[in-house]
């Protein structure tokens, strides 16, 4: 009984496996490769979003500049316990003139993308527990759970007891 417990465990484990590693993919599949057909002062809007679909973001300081993403991930191997791992990011940044042709391009991959450097300022706390600001919050809040400042006065009332 236990050798057929035993086989029915092991056959199940070996028929959910995959040898075929599960892959996801999010954005434009193959940007690559069709980033290479979009040519500099010759190619318009109508060609891009013909060839690349329309933009995964546009930019929020001006229309002109869109944003295309593609991002791979599969899952790793069995001692990270099936973390998913990226294996393919790739962004591609077109610039267009006011005329809609395209005027620059950028490609970024995996690689370049390691290559940027990022600022280490950060912005300091101008908030601080006893600045003005937070007293006149605090008395506010403070207005705000006690209208008629009946607490102030049952407090008053308790201690002089």
């Amino acid at each position: 009984m236990p050798k057929i417990l035993y086989i029915i465990l092991i056959s199940f484990i070996v028929s959910n496996c995959s040898i075929k590693p599960v892959s996801k993919h999010h954005g434009i599949p193959f940007l690559e490769k069709k980033h290479k057909l979009l040519e500099i002062n010759k190619s318009n809007k109508n060609d891009i979003q013909k060839i690349l679909g329309s933009p995964s973001t546009t930019s929020k300081f001006d229309n002109d500049i869109w944003i295309y993403i593609e991002r791979k991930q599969t899952q790793s191997k069995l001692k990270n316990f099936g973390k998913m791992v990226i294996y393919e990011n790739n962004v591609l940044v077109l610039e267009l003139n006011n005329n809609g042709m395209l005027k620059k391009k950028q490609f970024y991959n995996q690689d370049n993308m390691n290559e940027l450097k990022i600022s280490d300022y950060s912005t300091g706390q101008t908030f601080k527990k006893n600045s003005f600001v937070y007293d006149f919050m605090s008395s506010l809040r403070q207005k705000i759970n006690d209208p008629l400042g009946q607490r102030a006065k049952k407090r008053k009332e308790i201690n002089q007891r």
